[in-house]
């Protein structure tokens, strides 16, 4: 039996009043939440179209499926990836296409979805659990009917073969999930080895994760309570049709194993400094205190991660520039896309 998605009615809104020219097609992502038993989707948003193509390109390949360029596509997804609150995550891909491309489309699907799975976590600092669904969604609308076929890959095994799933459009399927907020102070000093962009690229993902691995051993506080992690989150609590279920996750850093110093040659030091402040949602189908611990932790990893990462892009942009013993880089970044009608408050 495949997988079952529970789709708010909003993306199903937004699927069917995307415009394709004849013969042409069109790709996008779908963005939600996984658990073992069941998946959400609550957010779909179309691929833009290069600032920089000027006049279309002439066609690639002897199908418009050819023409999708792969590179874009995973690349828009990684952006997106940036900007989704904790808890919600790229869970997969559409694509819409003529009726006479129905029979190739999910060859173009299983193509683009590798790929994006492969860049979007390539520079992930945080280890997949056993509980974490590696199936990734793939979903095709033909652009006449409007008829879907839903499918899933498990990304992690190349020779995976498409599997059939279930596509339910509900009401409201994201109103009422608990959301939990922390703020936490970022001090780390990262020695550097050299002052290439490989070296100083290498260096940076080494610290992060050292600090990443502190992150994740951290205890952590729901509403003051220490989060079991078969607990309940939201026991107790009845559900309405509002999404005011809010909770405050504490954490206090702490490490189990002794650590000693260490001495290292460097040619100079980076130290990302600062607070962070994390929003994470968690699903009301009885979610537990340890998923709730775990997407607050993922979303404070990633929320660094990512403005690290563009640190650095900014750097290669400018090399050159800064020749400075001490420069400071205060980043401040507007992400701007489609936000879930009822998350209309993410930051």
């Amino acid at each position: 039996m495949g997988r079952s998605y529970f789709v708010d009615e909003a993306v199903e809104e937004y699927l069917v009043g995307i415009q394709t020219a004849p013969g042409s097609c069109v790709t996008g992502l779908l963005a939600g939440q996984s658990s073992p038993q069941r998946d959400f989707v609550v957010l779909a948003v179309q691929t833009p179209h290069r600032e920089s193509e000027g006049q279309p390109k002439a066609s690639r390949g002897v199908s418009p499926l050819d023409d999708i360029d792969v590179e874009w596509v995973t690349e828009h997804a990684k952006q997106v990836s940036r900007m989704l609150p904790g808890g919600l995550s790229i869970l997969g891909l559409f694509l819409v296409t003529p009726p006479e491309l129905s029979k190739d489309a999910q060859n173009a699907l299983k193509r683009l979805i590798f790929a994006m799975d492969k860049y979007i976590t390539k520079g992930r600092l945080w280890e997949l659990s056993e509980e974490d669904v590696t199936d990734q969604v793939t979903l095709h609308i033909c652009s006449k009917t409007k008829k879907t076929v839903c499918k899933t890959f498990d990304v992690k095994d190349p020779k995976s073969s498409a599997k059939p799933a279930d596509w339910k459009y509900q009401t409201g399927v994201s109103s009422s999930w608990p959301m939990l907020s922390c703020s936490v102070e970022v001090d780390v000093q990262i020695p550097m080895t050299g002052s290439s962009s490989d070296i100083t690229d290498k260096c940076m993902k080494d610290g992060l994760r050292r600090w990443a691995k502190q992150i994740e051993a951290a205890c952590c506080l729901i509403n003051g309570r220490h989060a079991l992690d078969d607990s309940e989150l939201v026991s107790g609590q009845v559900k309405t049709s509002f999404c005011h279920s809010s909770v405050i996750l504490i954490l206090h850093l702490k490490l189990d194993e002794r650590s000693s110093a260490l001495v290292q040659l460097c040619s100079g030091s980076v130290k990302v400094r600062g607070v962070v402040h994390c929003r994470a949602y968690i699903h009301n189908n009885k979610p537990k205190a340890r998923h709730a611990a775990q997407a607050i932790k993922r979303d404070i990893i990633n929320t660094v991660c990512s403005r690290v990462e563009m640190f650095l892009e900014d750097l290669l942009i400018n090399e050159g520039s800064h020749k400075g013993t001490v420069v400071h880089h205060v980043l401040r970044v507007l992400l701007e896309g489609i936000v879930h009608p009822k998350m209309k408050n993410l930051s």
